[in-house]
């Protein structure tokens, strides 16, 4: 639970309690698992958020054109909403967060959805509510179908954008929820729009049935440091306003109608969980170093320039990983050079000498760029991808890389490239740096040959990092993918979740590998994929000699506090 809910919380727990004690005879206590996208423990009543609205039916229209106007009229209104639901998104969650809304008036106005859209009402004479809304069904299920875990959580938006254009169409007025006191929501799942607009100061958990890790309610619970289930096993018909809940993120579980005896646990958990926060706050401007005096680079992970706020907040050392992907995607063509360069050089400056490591251009086949000619492939995890698609189409990767040897002449800037697999590629890219450089100086231009280093993802690249390691500046080890490739296992598919572990000996040994073949050669090792925010193995990599940990903004505190208290010469 969130510091600022502390004394409103205070004011009617233990009422809960009481209440408990007294009607405990009426009722069965009820567990429910759910995924965990932020671990905390709080107690409170449910309040069931339900959709609102009734299903859009498909009318036959006489006026296309008309309909058209109306379709276009509904645009403009759902503009304006999105600039003010961004404008109250900045001041609650901050800048960061507020973007979705940015994007959702992105996918407004993409050519592609408005055509599919406008083309429905005129070859089938249907009303607009109905061609909007299955147009966003089918851009939803393209979205769905899609290996990649961000790019599947992004159904969701493209779902609350179009039904936020039927509501307008059909001239519904958008829903609200009145809390009395702070409570825990549950719903079958949240949109962007729908979390905004809850009062954030009366919200101790989000639980919802479907959603995903990447969603944005998982997100705004990371942002607000509250307990957050998603995939729960709960039957929403089940449930009624005021049911008391304990929502448990470290175990995964929801807990209905708890007994007095599990309710005073639970306050407990809650109290010593605030004293945790509390001392973790004090960490904040301390080194992360380890009792006996080595340091480890405690760095964030981000997705974009707006993020950085979060990462300057947590007292993350540094930016571990940049995805620049993000330039590329929701567009009709590539980022241009001065596009690049000026939010590269953005960043570098808010970091303010902080090092800043770019990872150049990762996209698969599973990701929408038509400018890059892609194809729907098999298995893109391992097809056209990451340095594959820059190796295969030059012209695009000398522009990004043109902007990022700009870009590091104003800040501490590394370079990553990620997806190698033989030290050719790396000579390869050798070569397009030599070249950029070589026509900057030419042009004029002032720039910089920043720090470069590569991502060891592959089992290969694990293999052959004896080889590597001359060769670069520094290894990032991308767990995700090195996991999965390691073990044969799509980590997207729930029904081998039994099977898929992280932990596995033979990742340990690899990471244990690349540590040693890097210091060998006198280069640093780091860690960027979801392994490093592990804390069960902090004290592990930090022994191992791991250099560099770079995990999400929310955990730098937590790690830190581990490192502080980690020998390393045990």
């Amino acid at each position: 639970m969130s510091r600022w809910l502390l004394p409103v919380w205070n004011s009617f727990s233990n009422g809960i309690c009481r209440i408990e004690r007294v009607s405990q005879k009426e009722k069965k206590v009820q567990y429910f698992k759910g995924k965990s996208v932020y671990k905390g423990v709080t107690m409170g009543p449910v309040v069931v958020y339900k959709k609102q609205g009734e299903q859009v039916k498909r009318k036959a229209i006489e006026n296309p054109e008309a309909e058209i106007l109306r379709l276009r009229q509904a645009l403009e209104m759902s503009k304006l909403q999105l600039d003010a639901l961004y404008e109250k998104a900045v001041t609650e969650v901050g800048e960061a967060s507020a973007a979705i809304f940015e994007v959702h008036k992105m996918m407004l106005e993409d050519e592609d959805y408005l055509e599919a859209a406008i083309n429905m009402i005129r070859t089938e004479c249907v009303n607009a509510e109905y061609a909007v809304t299955m147009t966003g069904n089918n851009f939803s299920q393209m979205f769905s179908s899609m290996a990649d875990e961000y790019m599947k959580a992004r159904a969701a938006d493209v779902i609350d954008v179009s039904s936020r254009l039927a509501r307008n169409l059909c001239g519904q007025r958008e829903q609200g929820t009145f809390m009395e006191r702070p409570s825990v929501i549950v719903a079958d799942d949240l949109s962007p729009s729908e979390t905004v607009q809850l009062d954030k100061k009366k919200i101790l958990a989000f639980v919802t049935v479907h959603g995903s890790t990447n969603s944005h309610t998982a997100i705004l619970a990371r942002m607000m440091n509250i307990p957050a289930l998603v995939s729960t096993d709960v039957q929403m018909e089940q449930l009624q306003d005021g049911m008391i809940a304990i929502v448990d993120g470290f175990e995964g579980t929801m807990i209905l109608n708890p007994d007095a005896s599990t309710c005073a646990k639970a306050q407990k958990r809650i109290r010593e969980e605030e004293e945790k926060v509390a001392l973790l706050q004090e960490l904040k401007g301390k080194d992360s170093v380890t009792s006996d005096g080595h340091k480890v680079m405690l760095y964030a992970n981000i997705g974009n320039v707006g993020d950085i706020g979060y990462v300057l907040e947590n007292d993350a050392e540094g930016i571990g990983l940049f995805r620049s992907e993000f330039l590329y995607l929701g567009r009709e063509d590539a980022p241009s050079e001065e596009e690049q360069f000026e939010a590269y050089k953005q960043a570098a400056r808010m970091m303010a000498g902080k090092k800043v490591i770019i990872r150049t251009l990762d996209i698969g086949a599973d990701k929408q760029a038509d400018y890059l000619g892609l194809q729907q492939e098999e298995n893109p995890a391992l097809g056209y991808r990451a340095i594959r698609i820059c190796l295969k189409q030059p012209d695009i990767f000398k522009t990004q890389l043109r902007a990022l040897l700009r870009a590091a002449f104003y800040g501490n800037i590394s370079i990553m490239y990620p997806m190698i697999i033989s030290t050719s590629e790396v000579q390869r890219i050798q070569a397009m740096i030599e070249d950029v450089r070589q026509e900057l100086e030419e042009q004029g231009i002032q720039y910089k040959v920043p720090e470069q280093g590569i991502m060891i993802e592959t089992p290969a690249a694990v293999m052959i990092s004896d080889k590597l390691a001359p060769m670069v500046d520094f290894f990032s080890i991308g767990t995700n993918d090195l996991t999965q490739y390691t073990l044969a296992i799509d980590r997207q598919n729930a029904k081998l979740d039994d099977f898929y572990d992280p932990h596995h000996e033979s990742i340990l040994r690899m990471i244990r590998m690349v540590v040693e073949n890097g210091h060998r050669h006198g280069k640093w090792v780091g860690i960027c994929g979801e392994l490093g925010a592990d804390a069960g193995l902090t004290e592990e990599f930090v022994r191992m000699g791991v250099d560099e940990l770079s995990v999400a903004p929310s955990m730098i505190l937590k790690l830190r506090k581990i490192i502080r208290e980690t020998r390393f010469k045990a």
